[in-house]
């Protein structure tokens, strides 16, 4: 009996994207690339939601390089009505939208080998898998870090309920004065994301005991 092993074929795009993690570099805040991102879309359900728009901004150096931001909107093949007063998003706006292939393809193009950073990283990475999944392609392989973690690593364990606590974004971003005007937008989000990632890795990198490989999820989870 002969077995026929052939390698399955990826489209162009995923193999360029898949490139970038040949280098085999160690991340560290000083030298490696972050992106900042945020999910907005139809519901919780990974299976039956969709995305409705990515946004994402890079951090470059402990700066954010706000000129290198990405925003897209994805055609609507499934909607919630009942979700459009968080997001608001409508069905039929006159906004420029990609179909979620192309979104995808853009959005690989934009994040290379970056540490992915997100404020409760599991839903918004899993969004992005189903979509790949949905195509037929992997997984993404890059790093990524949740915010909520990073923040809570900051605060003081003094008792049981403060080690449960989980954190939300407007919680962090009232605690460091952030700006919440765009919040509940996706390039909002990841701006607040970002801005909340450099203020808690300023203050976690005093600790001797810091490393950032210990906030990297572990890929099982997403």
């Amino acid at each position: 009996m002969f077995w026929n092993f052939k390698k399955k074929v990826y489209p162009d795009y995923w193999e360029a994207y898949l490139h970038h993690f040949e280098k085999k570099e160690k991340k560290t805040l000083d030298t490696s690339r972050f992106v900042a991102l945020d999910t907005e879309t139809t519901g919780f359900d990974f299976h039956v939601d969709r995305m409705l728009s990515i946004g994402a901004v890079s951090i470059v150096r402990n700066e954010i390089a706000v000129a290198d931001s990405f925003e897209i909107y994805l055609e609507q093949s499934h909607f919630d009505p009942k979700t459009v007063h968080i997001h608001g998003i409508l069905q039929y706006s006159k906004r420029k939208k990609s179909s979620e292939e192309d979104a995808i393809k853009k959005f690989l193009n934009y994040i290379e080998d970056s540490v992915l950073i997100a404020h409760h990283a599991v839903f918004d990475i899993k969004m992005i898998n189903q979509s790949l999944n949905r195509m037929d392609l992997p997984n993404l392989k890059n790093k990524v870090i949740d915010t909520m973690d990073l923040y809570s690593s900051t605060r003081i364990k003094s008792n049981f309920i403060d080690k449960r606590a989980h954190y939300s974004l407007d919680d962090i971003a009232e605690a460091y004065s952030i700006n919440l005007t765009d919040r509940h937008t996706a390039p909002g989000d990841a701006l607040i994301a970002a801005l909340i990632f450099l203020k808690t890795t300023t203050i976690l990198k005093r600790k001797k005991s810091f490393k950032l490989e210990r906030f990297f999820i572990k890929s099982n989870r997403l």
